[in-house]
């Protein structure tokens, strides 16, 4: 199956401070990809870069066979046209009925005469499970239905890919469970290829058909669900065999409290980090003896 999304040697720095290091990483049509990771792991670093908002300091990525590393505005602008996002908070218009955020999408980017385009509205709407609710704005809707609003806004325009930013962020078990569900039906109905940014494992488990594991800007695995589901059910006894790598995502992935992660931040000298600091100031108690 040819690949949706190909990334290769993908460097990012911001000054001295390298977030990507050399990632590599292939995304085939029709599949979706869970990237994952601890907080400050370069995830949204890397969904950024596929997305087109931040520009490579090395390497490569193609989206749908063209390159976008390069790519002029108006390059980047046609390929946009491609896929579709689910922001982290929905992202939509609050002056504008759930429709016409839906519609904004067909009016700014094609020629359709605006009686297709509330054709094309319902059927999107319909496909999230909106469609009664397409008149009323997100200040009227909960939490769970703006995320299929939104969701419904990212198919407007049919793309062949389609990205999630923490797509269960904020929301209660039920409801996350159903943009899962939701998510998944999307995948079968249309084929489209899905890259989920999340850290919520329940839900990275329901939909992944593979998985990628970020750490320090590094992807640590690259594997199937079911790889990496071998892992999370390691028992203890097992993980003492494990290399350093294989524990370090088990206890991601667990949750636990005890593990590689958590030794690398213990591992960190405070002290030491204060003198190295290079302070000369005299240290002066707040609080003077008075006797």
């Amino acid at each position: 199956m040819p690949n949706a999304i190909q990334i290769r040697k993908l460097v990012r720095r911001f000054g001295t401070q390298t977030v990507l290091d050399g990632i590599n990483l292939d995304i085939a049509e029709g599949e979706t990809m869970v990237i994952m990771g601890g907080s400050g792991c370069g995830k949204s670093t890397l969904l950024r870069h596929l997305i087109g908002s931040l520009q490579p300091s090395e390497g490569s990525i193609q989206i749908l066979g063209e390159e976008i590393a390069t790519a002029s505005e108006a390059g980047l602008d046609a390929i946009r046209k491609k896929f579709g996002i689910l922001f982290q908070s929905g992202a939509l218009f609050n002056s504008m009925s759930i429709a016409d955020n839906i519609a904004l999408p067909l009016r700014e980017h094609t020629a359709l005469d605006s009686h297709i385009i509330e054709i094309q509205v319902m059927i999107k709407l319909e496909l999230v499970g909106l469609r009664e609710h397409a008149n009323k704005f997100p200040s009227q809707i909960s939490g769970g239905m703006k995320k299929r609003a939104g969701l419904a806004r990212a198919l407007a325009l049919d793309p062949k890919i389609l990205f999630y930013d923490e797509p269960s962020a904020g929301l209660d078990p039920v409801t996350s469970a159903e943009i899962d569900q939701l998510m998944l039906d999307l995948t079968r109905k249309l084929g489209v290829t899905s890259v989920v940014v999340t850290h919520e494992m329940d839900s990275a488990f329901t939909i992944a058909d593979r998985m990628t594991m970020l750490d320090k800007g590094r992807a640590l695995m690259i594997d199937t669900r079911e790889a990496f589901d071998t892992l999370r059910k390691a028992t203890a006894e097992e993980a003492v065999n494990m290399s350093e790598k294989d524990r370090l995502i088990r206890q991601f992935l667990r949750g636990d409290a005890q593990g590689p992660l958590t030794e690398r931040k213990a591992a960190t000298n405070y002290a030491e980090e204060l003198l190295n600091l290079g302070i000369d100031t005299e240290i002066v108690p707040t609080i003077s003896p008075n006797r």
